[in-house]
């Protein structure tokens, strides 16, 4: 083997992992979300969490990614750990499907079908078909299959790359002599071990062997022990991620090593004294593609088989080796790092806490609302205190979706960042003017003011206008209401008519005497920033409805709207108007 060859095998290897993260990265965008999603749902019994865990990870193609989400997910109080083993588990077994895509490199014949049938033949056309399916659609969801297309085609041509380079390998004394040294169980399982923790992908690591037993050259003596080691080795990944996370998401880790590290201890021991006894002949023949993916599935599904009834030794096990109680995971634990390798899901998680935000902001609105009418100092304090957690929202939650937005993201997910932090902004401030009228409200208390009878109708009519158009607004994004959000914007400008006329009253009040310059200074106040919660609300409508005119510019979408007279948009204000029609208004 010349330096050629190696720079060939070295070639190939890249070519082979790339194609395999090009392929997973398709699956998992292809997914949009939804495994991640489906995968976080509690699960009732062990069996439901092994099948989850199985599907989940036959269609991602890594364990590892699955487990790294399962430590996620504990981490941020999503699940608990004893819903976890199980669907480890499962997710051992759904991993093997790679090495089963893999083995088909073996096939051999000289038939038509048999050799349609070989990778060789049929990638450079599932290539094509990508590159094709990416340069030409406008479609995400083409695209994420477009790439997995190509993945799965260079992650063949990589493993023929690698295979090739190294054919001349079965004939080379040194070869040879290294593959007897691990041939012994031990230092097979540890070879495994630590070159699989270095690529930190089981799957890649059973398909680099793979492509050396297609050199004729690898015995089962040697493959047997390695793909053990192989199998431990993959739990380096959830180890890494959980060394930041609490004592939990440590205890989901710990869980992932014992199941593997018990599971290749119970099966190499029957295994090697079985050998001993009825001395296997197929030791010292050389193992196929396909023979390596049959004992790499047969291990994980007899261990499995083993250790499934012993959950919850497994459990308790975890628990005493990573000792510490159980933190309380708040309700920004779910803005997870482990999540970002999965931007929908993530998206996902800031939206429930936007979705949070905007209860709270309704909440503390529709409060400070109703201290107009009568002051009570214990809403008064809880409205102060939910303006201070809803900065904390803000601060998160931004933070967090701006990590997500240097991610490669699709086009649904990048605009869905944008809307996002565009929103977060507009209800933090709603939030203040929550605030702003619990003043107002105070220094009327205080100060003893009371209005007129007409001026208690006005603000009374105008604040009915701005609850109601807190409640669409809120009501219209989290259901993605478009029928809804498109009525928030004739009310906002009800609301504008209303603060205007408003302060025509209290002019005509002030010449009449009925009225003092210290009540109008308290009014337009007030009136202010009710204008000013109508027009966040109206930048969230737009941002809502943003998608369905294909514009960014809230401006351009106002002029939309309103360049009909016969269109909802007047119908809406017109019913608006006349809901909210001051009765003591003269032009």
């Amino acid at each position: 083997m010349d330096i050629f060859s190696i720079l060939t095998l070295i070639g190939g290897l890249a070519i082979f992992l790339y194609g395999m993260d090009l392929m997973g990265d398709g699956l998992k965008k292809l997914a949009g979300g939804q495994l991640e999603t489906f995968l976080g749902k509690l699960t009732s019994t062990k069996f439901k969490g092994f099948l989850l865990g199985l599907i989940v990870t036959a269609i991602i193609q890594s364990s590892s990614a699955t487990t790294v989400m399962l430590v996620g997910f504990v981490n941020s109080g999503i699940m608990n750990l004893s819903q976890t083993i199980s669907i480890i588990m499962g997710a051992n077994i759904g991993t093997t499907v790679t090495s089963w895509l893999l083995s088909m490199t073996g096939i051999e014949g000289a038939s038509f079908f048999l050799k349609l049938l070989k990778p060789e033949s049929f990638s450079p056309i599932l290539a094509l078909i990508g590159v094709v399916m990416i340069m030409a659609s406008d479609s995400d969801r083409r695209k994420n299959i477009g790439s997995i297309l190509i993945g799965f085609a260079l992650l063949m041509f990589g493993m023929e790359t690698m295979s090739s380079s190294m054919e001349g390998l079965k004939d080379n004394d040194a070869f040879t002599k290294l593959l007897i040294m691990f041939s012994n169980p031990v230092m097979g399982i540890i070879v495994g071990t630590l070159f699989t923790a270095i690529i930190q992908s089981s799957s890649a690591s059973i398909g680099i062997l793979q492509a050396l037993s297609l050199t004729g050259a690898i015995p089962y003596s040697t493959a047997i022990p390695i793909i053990l080691g192989q199998n431990i080795g993959t739990t380096i990944t959830p180890v890494l991620s959980a060394i930041s996370g609490n004592v939990q998401s440590k205890r989901v880790a710990a869980a992932c090593v014992y199941i593997k590290m018990i599971g290749v201890i119970v099966v190499a021991v029957a295994f090697y004294v079985l050998n001993a006894i009825f001395k296997f002949s197929i030791m010292d023949q050389n193992v196929s593609v396909l023979s390596i993916a049959i004992i790499h599935t047969l291990f994980n599904i007899i261990s499995t088989v083993i250790i499934m009834p012993f959950c919850g030794w497994i459990e308790k096990i975890s628990k005493k080796t990573i000792k510490g109680e159980k933190e309380k995971s708040d309700v920004f634990s779910t803005l997870d790092d482990r999540f970002l390798s999965m931007p929908s899901f993530a998206v996902e998680k800031c939206k429930a806490l936007v979705f949070d935000m905007f209860e709270i902001t309704r909440h503390s609105l529709l409060e400070a609302t109703s201290l107009l009418n009568k002051y009570d100092k214990a809403i008064a304090k809880d409205i102060v205190e939910n303006e201070a957690n809803i900065d904390k929202y803000e601060d998160k939650t931004s933070a967090y979706l701006v990590k997500i937005a240097g991610k490669e993201l699709s086009a649904n997910d990048s605009l869905e960042v944008t809307r996002l932090l565009h929103v977060v902004g507009d209800i933090e401030r709603v939030s203040d003017h929550s605030v702003n009228i619990l003043n107002v409200a105070r220094e009327v208390t205080e100060k003893g003011i009371i209005f007129s009878k007409e001026a208690v109708e006005d603000i009374n009519i105008i604040t009915s206008a701005v609850n109601e158009i807190i409640n669409i607004t809120i009501d219209a994004f989290v259901n993605e209401d478009y029928d809804l959000a498109k009525k928030v914007e004739p009310l906002d400008a009800v609301i504008d008519k209303l603060k205007y006329k408003i302060k025509n009253n209290h002019i005509k009040r002030l010449r009449d005497g009925d009225c003092t310059v210290e009540m109008g200074f308290i009014l337009s106040d007030l009136l202010t920033t009710y204008e000013r919660v109508s027009g966040h609300c109206s930048n969230i409508a737009v941002s809502l409805l943003e998608p369905e005119i294909e514009t960014l510019e809230t401006h351009d979408y106002l002029k939309h709207v309103k360049a009909d007279d016969e269109n909802e948009y007047f119908d809406d204000y017109k019913a608006y108007k006349q809901k909210y029609r001051l009765p003591h208004y003269e032009k």
